[in-house]
């Protein structure tokens, strides 16, 4: 019971974090609304998607034959995938290894194939799914010690909303960012006058 918690628990998070990367991440719907390329197709479908990878979640955890399990869970790997991708999420592919994407995709994976094979745990007397499933919580396990690492950092390498405009000025090739520009004379501090 507490494994199909967390399974609902980590999909979910996943699916509110690429929600709000979606949104409001660079690149994401609103960065497209102020540029003027957001396109209609583009928010139906990824709405759209949303709503498929949580029926197909609901209906995963429902499920009782063992091929539907295997296509409500290959559904809803689809749809965290397919909306992972989308633009405004923080992938940092070049460094794949170390991505709290790659590294928090992958531990949904897995604790959804853990929800779809669980049923198969209790019915098999070899024990062949249930040294499966504990080599995949230990897997699991680790990616979760690796999504607390990378989380910290790619929160303080994303830089804030107000901070965007003056960090992407910056040149990274030469390491030089412009000047800031002086304060306006209201906000200078006066000097005294005393005689």
């Amino acid at each position: 019971m507490l494994g199909r918690w967390l399974t609902g628990g980590v999909v979910g998070v996943t699916l509110l974090a690429l929600a709000y990367s979606v949104v409001f991440g660079s690149g994401g719907f609103i960065s497209q609304q102020q540029g003027g390329t957001l396109e209609t197709f583009q928010v139906v479908f990824i709405i759209l998607m949303f709503v498929v990878t949580i029926a197909s979640l609901v209906l995963l955890y429902r499920a009782r034959e063992a091929r539907w399990r295997g296509v409500f869970a290959t559904l809803t790997g689809a749809g965290l995938v397919i909306l992972g991708w989308q633009d405004g999420v923080f992938r940092r592919t070049n460094e794949w290894y170390a991505s709290h994407y790659y590294i928090g995709i992958s531990a949904a994976l897995l604790m959804i194939f853990s929800l779809a094979i669980v049923q198969d745990i209790y019915k098999d007397r070899s024990n062949r799914w249930r040294m499966v499933h504990v080599v995949l919580n230990c897997v699991a396990l680790l990616l979760f010690a690796g999504q607390a690492m990378t989380g910290t950092r790619d929160l303080l390498e994303i830089p804030l909303s107000w901070q965007k405009p003056y960090i992407f000025s910056c040149d990274f090739v030469n390491k030089t960012c412009p000047q800031p520009a002086p304060p306006p004379a209201s906000q200078l501090p006066q000097a005294s006058t005393a005689t």
